[in-house]
């Protein structure tokens, strides 16, 4: 799916441990969230970026605590991703949008009424897009 949308390289990670496989990245967007900081770390080149947008609250933890040090100590970066979005952004977001030059992908959607099931569906971490939570008018 993520390859479908532009990714230049995609990783199953189901398939495949990339912290192990002793490649290593400029750059990782960690959308899953289930390797430590330090394999996460050990997988990146010298001056390597990874941003953390999907995470346990364990892998939250450590990315909070350890990740500046990590930053500050050597030449690679980890972080958790996080946005001030102001109205200008949602205005630039709609016209990229409008214009096909950015893709959502909506995996499953659920009416209001189902929103635990909807949410047990995302617990089990294999979520391929967003989970849209449908309000009746």
């Amino acid at each position: 799916m993520v390859g479908s949308i532009g990714a230049d390289h995609v990783i199953d990670y189901t398939q495949e441990d990339f912290t192990q496989n002793g490649q290593r990245y400029d750059l990782i967007i960690d959308a899953v969230g289930n390797r430590s900081i330090f394999d996460l770390k050990r997988a990146l080149n010298r001056n390597g970026i990874c941003v953390i947008i999907g995470f346990s609250p364990a892998i939250m933890f450590q990315t909070l605590f350890l990740g500046p040090l990590i930053s500050m100590t050597g030449s690679k970066k980890i972080g958790l991703m996080s946005a001030k979005i102001t109205d200008k952004d949602l205005v630039f977001l709609k016209e990229l949008f409008e214009a096909g030059k950015v893709k959502s992908v909506i995996d499953r959607h659920y009416p209001l009424s189902e929103v635990a099931e909807a949410i047990r569906y995302l617990e089990e971490g294999h979520v391929q897009g967003k989970v849209v939570i449908t309000v009746a008018k």
